[in-house]
Parts: structure tokens; sequence; C-alpha cells
């Protein structure tokens, strides 16, 4: 049978329990119609890079499994069909990923930073790229800039009165 890996997001505002429910209901009809669940992760709520049917955050669900064409039809319809569900996408692989999903080495990797006490971005200067810049070409601030005008010596006003 075909390898895919499965991912949905469902509403921020439904509890863990109705993802949890949703997620053991679509796994039922799989393993009804013949498929198989390799491997199951919820991701958790995390951040949309935009809104979606006015939700910022979303809870994401990872799923591989072994089934045949028919049964991705059938779970596809299905959260089309229900409201909690925000977007979904399968893809068909060549071999299903042993061991957590990278997602999952994520977390526990910043776990592990976390617990560590480690840095990252976090420890350095706050200051970004401008703080510790000297002001490049535009020669520093505006005081600068009028004591120049100062040390210039004035026009002639025999060139200003020529082109009249």
């Amino acid at each position: 049978m075909p390898l895919y890996e499965h991912v949905f997001m469902s509403r921020q505002d439904a509890s863990a329990q109705q993802v949890e429910e949703l997620t053991n209901h679509l796994k039922g009809v799989i393993e009804q119609m013949g498929g198989k669940v390799a491997k199951l992760e919820q991701w958790g709520v995390k951040s949309l890079s935009y809104r979606l049917r006015k939700n910022r955050k979303a809870h994401y669900t990872f799923m591989n499994l072994d089934t045949p064409p028919a049964v991705i039809n059938e779970i596809e319809r299905q959260e089309r069909l229900n409201e909690e569900v925000l977007r979904y996408l399968t893809v068909r692989v060549e071999e299903l990923e042993e061991g957590p999903s990278v997602m999952m080495r994520k977390v526990d990797r910043d776990r592990e930073r976390d617990e560590r006490g480690g840095g990252g971005f976090r420890d350095r200067d706050r200051g970004g790229f401008r703080g510790d810049r000297d002001r490049g070409d535009r020669g520093g601030f505006r005081g600068d800039r009028d004591r120049d005008r100062d040390s210039r010596p004035p026009r002639e006003e025999s060139a200003a009165g020529d082109r009249e």
C-alpha cells in the first residue's frame, strides 16, 4: 500500500480533548477501511503565519499512514466537512520516517536548551545591527552637518543675480 504523511490543523479554541477525539475518529475511519496509522504525533498549539478563518493559532496533528488512496479521499472529505479543521495536507512518500518527526525533535531540542539555561539568540546583544554601527556614510548626527556648512565660503551674490 502507498505511504503518506498527513497533517491537519484544528481551531485554537478546540480543547486538547476535542482534538484527540477528532484524531481518534479519523484513526478509526482509516483502520475500518483497511489502512494503518504507523505514527501519530500531537505537535500542540502553534502560531500561524497569517490568520485562517479568524484564527491566529492552531492545534497541529501529524500522522504517518499506510493506506490505500480511497482512505485518503475519505479522511480528507471528512476533514472538509468538519468545522474544527482549518487546513490539512497529505503528501505521498517513498518511505516513512523512523523515530520522532522534525517538529518533535525541535521541541525536544528547545526543552533541553531551556533546561541547561542555554543561550542561542536570547543571550546575544539585543541592539541588533543598528546599535553597533557607526552611522557609516551618513556622516553622524545632524549637529555635524551644521558645522560643515559654517566652514564653507558663502555664495557669491553676483552668480544669483546673473540668472535673472
